[in-house]
């Protein structure tokens, strides 16, 4: 059980470090070594009540009857659904409190609100990282603790905030994402996460040792490398943590292009404090204190003069106050 480590913002801060850290090495326990999932079917019970079967085949999630899949299957787009979903890191005090979404296949949504508001424990429910305390979390119809840690776990590919890469050949941190793919698979990937420049710079190239002889990336370059990762394991739910918050100016609108390939045709959770970012979500919840205080598009919400109103005005300020420091760009 997670020991609390004390109230205010620091103890906020310190539950979101050790969340953080817990998501990354269960991503890379649950991936390495392993290939992508050949084909899985349950059959489970919860309260009683019969959930249809599933199956998971080359991670693809579909749903119906046992008998149906001796035949033609018919694949179900992936949706999310929070049903007033409480959870608490210490057993006592709820950080998620009833918290009601509904994430429609192939749309992107955002996650934005007050540090320590809960976004990142939202997106981490999912994944099952850690287990609603009640409520419930569907991913395509069916409760995740119905579904075995390892398909689940397939079906969702992460970029962190600070994406961390193991000390190896930037081939073999890819192939975290899908360990059964080629040289050539990966190299794509890296091709469409924008990584050539950082191939290209090293005379081993994608079999370049990160960590080695002076070998170091910049966070901007590591993230894209994480991003190609992401793209290799190809699975439908993408969830984004503060994607680009440790991009430098020369890195970022490489990690914005990537971010938007690697986004097409998936559902895509997006968490943000940078509120430029999500101005295009189908949808934006504002997470604060556990609970979802508003959610819209930017338009219906800023048009509601409340918190995400407010947010925007104040970053606007702020880039405004930016520019005039720094000078007009060239």
């Amino acid at each position: 059980m997670y020991n609390n480590t004390g109230g205010g913002e620091n103890g906020m801060r310190k539950r979101r470090m050790h969340a953080s850290l817990i998501l990354m090495a269960l991503c890379i326990y649950l991936q390495w070594g392993r290939g992508v999932s050949v084909r899985n079917t349950i059959s489970s019970s919860r309260d009683g009540k019969r959930t249809e079967h599933i199956t998971i085949v080359a991670n693809k999630l579909y749903i119906g009857d046992k008998e149906a899949f001796a035949g033609e299957m018919i694949e179900t787009c992936i949706n999310n659904e929070f049903r007033d979903v409480r959870f608490s890191y210490d057993g006592r005090t709820d950080v998620i409190r009833g918290v009601s979404m509904d994430i429609r296949p192939g749309q992107t949504v955002a996650l934005v609100g007050p540090s320590g508001g809960g976004k990142s424990t939202l997106a981490s429910l999912i994944c099952r990282f850690f287990d609603v305390g009640s409520g419930s979390i569907c991913v395509g119809g069916a409760d995740v603790r119905d579904i075995p840690k390892e398909e689940l776990m397939d079906t969702v590919s992460f970029v962190f905030q600070n994406s961390r890469l193991l000390k190896g050949s930037i081939l073999d941190n890819v192939k975290l994402g899908r360990p059964d793919a080629t040289e050539a698979e990966a190299l794509s990937a890296l091709r469409a996460a924008q990584c050539m420049d950082i191939i290209e710079k090293f005379p081993d190239g994608i079999h370049t040792v990160i960590g080695s002889k002076g070998v170091y990336l910049s966070g901007g370059e590591q993230q894209r490398i994480a991003i190609a990762r992401a793209m290799l394991k190809n699975a439908p739910i993408l969830i984004l943590d503060e994607a680009t918050a440790f991009a430098d100016p020369d890195n970022e609108a490489k990690v914005q292009a990537a971010l938007a390939e690697l986004a097409k045709g998936k559902t895509v959770v997006m968490i943000a404090h940078r509120l430029s970012t999500v101005v295009n979500a189908d949808c934006i919840y504002v997470v604060q204190d556990g609970r979802i205080a508003e959610a819209g598009t930017k338009g219906d919400l800023c048009a509601r003069n409340g918190l995400f109103a407010k947010m925007w005005q104040d970053y606007q300020s702020s880039v405004r106050w930016k520019v005039e420091k720094e000078g007009p760009a060239c």
